[in-house]
């Protein structure tokens, strides 16, 4: 170990020349020999290299990268893509020597992939004790025994999972929207270990919306037994089986379980519904009374069981934090009354804050933006006692949807004069951008100023799918929510109240509906999500509604 430590200063290389020598000695004297035999092929390379002076030699400046120190190398090497890596190897031998050194791929499988965990004390995650326990028989005396069933950490290092493992699988990383019809879904790939993991994220039990997300892995990619990564389906309750990737195209790959038998259950369709249903809600069919929400319940279990885990995947992306943002954009779980808990992006583009459904329902799909909030257009909430009022809530969200109403029909005039060369008509439109400007410069400041907490209270009528919400609030805004038949028939935009409680939750009254939306962030660390630009993720909320429209 003290040999790569002279090479590079941190780690043990399982190519140094110490690996030949193994064994010869014992424990004592190991510390003395790797002195010994890293002075030895330090001066080697460095001799090769001419980088030292010898005794009386005056020291000169190296000419080339051949001339310089090997720890310097590593350390030069260590920041370069690991792409680039093997190239490099081909330049001479002393580069594919010091390209040996599992520091350099330690530094590239932690840097690019965030692989936190060293390979000589790693602990398999990701998989239950069943899976890391087998009994094993031993020839000689015929008895049985449990042994731990781990990777063969020896014949493996850090090169290998980059090459054969990470670097193959490293654009199925991330966040992913499974395409199953109206529902879709929330997936996250991330390296846990030796694993990459695909997690999906399911939310809480409703209507607990403030409860942690619950996660369920569908596929796993290891390589325990060869160099060779395989990857398993750990859909159903048998454990991992046989499974495949493929990558479909840029942005998109599927996912194919070989051996579907092991999702089956001995009590059949019946069974299998009953562990569903008490793995998604959380309570047996006998405990929902409401027939209309049995229909709907019945109805996600036979359109997403027909998969079978075979399921083809969509990235996405977080959205892009701004200074401006009236609160950190993300994900939230949110309350949707019989469609249960349902995941949403808060992304904010301008005066205009967006809502998109990351899960859906027969209603309202997947990728529909759900919320439209006009950040530019705040509501000063009366007293508590007129709160509790509906009429009085309703009049001042209708007030500012009148007027809206009124400037969009302005709008359109304007531009359909402009359109027809009319000079008038671009005096006119010229004048509602003026307006909206002003408002926007006005509704700001107004609700930047009175961002001090203030009571809250639902007025009386409004559904809410529990009284478990917060009291005070920062500000109002006018929004309109997406409501729509089932099969998403008939769609149309319903004026309502969005809340912002605190940093971390918000709500909407929904005023046509009388109800009440709660929405919580989700806390959860994702990895490999953030969107590359304003640009590409005002992409993909096009993408995602295409999608499902």
């Amino acid at each position: 170990m003290a040999v790569c430590a002279r090479l590079c200063g941190v780690g043990q290389s399982r190519r140094c020349r110490r690996r030949q020598r193994q064994g010869q000695h014992d424990s004592d004297s190991d510390t003395d020999m790797d002195d010994e035999e890293g002075e030895k092929i330090v001066c080697e390379l460095r001799g090769s290299s001419g980088g030292v002076p010898g005794p009386g030699e005056a020291p000169h400046s190296p000419q080339s990268l051949l001339e310089l120190p090997p720890e310097l190398l590593v350390e030069i090497f260590s920041s370069l893509p690991g792409t680039a890596l093997p190239s490099l190897a081909l330049v001479c031998k002393k580069f594919r020597q010091i390209l040996s050194t599992e520091t350099i791929w330690r530094r590239r499988c932690i840097e690019e992939f965030g692989m936190k965990d060293d390979l000589r004390k790693m602990e398999v995650v990701g998989v239950s004790s069943r899976e890391l326990y087998v009994k094993r028989v031993n020839p000689r005396v015929k008895s049985g025994r449990f042994m731990k069933l781990l990777p063969d950490y020896e014949h493996m290092d850090y090169r290998d999972v980059y090459t054969h493992l990470l670097h193959p699988y490293r654009h199925i990383l991330g966040l992913w929207q499974p395409d199953i019809g109206p529902y879709g879904g929330l997936l996250n790939v991330v390296v846990d270990g030796l694993f990459i993991i695909g997690w999906m994220y399911l939310p809480p039990h409703d209507p607990r919306v403030e409860d942690p997300m619950r996660r369920r892995p569908l596929f796993r990619i290891h390589m325990w037994e060869s160099n060779k990564a395989t990857v398993e389906c750990m859909y159903g309750h048998k454990g991992p089986h046989k499974g495949d990737i493929q990558t479909v195209k840029k942005d998109e790959f599927s996912t194919k379980c070989n051996q579907t038998d092991h999702h089956r259950m001995p009590g059949g369709r019946q069974e299998e519904f009953r562990t569903w249903l008490e793995e998604e809600w959380g309570r047996t069919l006998e405990d929902i009374f409401h027939e209309h929400m049995q229909e709907l319940i019945l109805m996600k279990f036979i359109y997403t069981s027909q998969y079978d885990n075979c399921l083809t995947y969509r990235r996405i992306y977080l959205p892009p934090c701004l200074p401006s943002d009236l609160l950190q954009p993300g994900l939230f779980k949110g309350t949707y009354g019989s469609h249960g808990l349902e995941i949403i992006m808060l992304s904010f583009h301008g005066s205009q804050a967006k809502a998109t459904k990351l899960t859906g329902d027969p209603n309202v799909p997947a990728g529909q933006m759900t919320l439209d909030i006009d950040l530019s257009r705040p509501v000063q909430l009366p007293d508590l006692e007129h709160q509790r009022s509906i009429e009085e809530l309703s009049r001042l969200v209708m007030g500012v949807h009148e007027e809206v109403q009124r400037g969009a029909q302005c709008a359109a005039v304007a531009a359909s004069e402009e359109a027809e060369g009319s000079s008038s008509g671009a005096e006119g439109s010229d004048a509602p951008p003026a307006h909206n400007a002003e408002a926007e410069e006005s509704g700001v400041g107004a609700a930047s100023s009175s961002s001090d907490p203030h009571p809250f209270v639902l007025p009386l009528g409004v559904m809410a799918r529990n009284d478990v919400y917060p009291r005070t609030c920062k500000m109002c805004f006018y929004g309109t929510g997406l409501i729509a038949g089932h099969g998403f028939t008939s769609p149309e935009r319903t004026p309502g109240l969005f809340v912002l409680f605190d940093d971390d939750r918000f709500g909407f009254i929904w005023l046509e509906l009388k109800s009440f939306s709660l929405y919580s962030r989700l806390i959860d660390q994702l990895e490999h999500a953030q969107a590359p630009n304003m640009e590409r993720f005002e992409a993909m909320l096009r993408n995602m509604q295409s999608w499902t429209s």
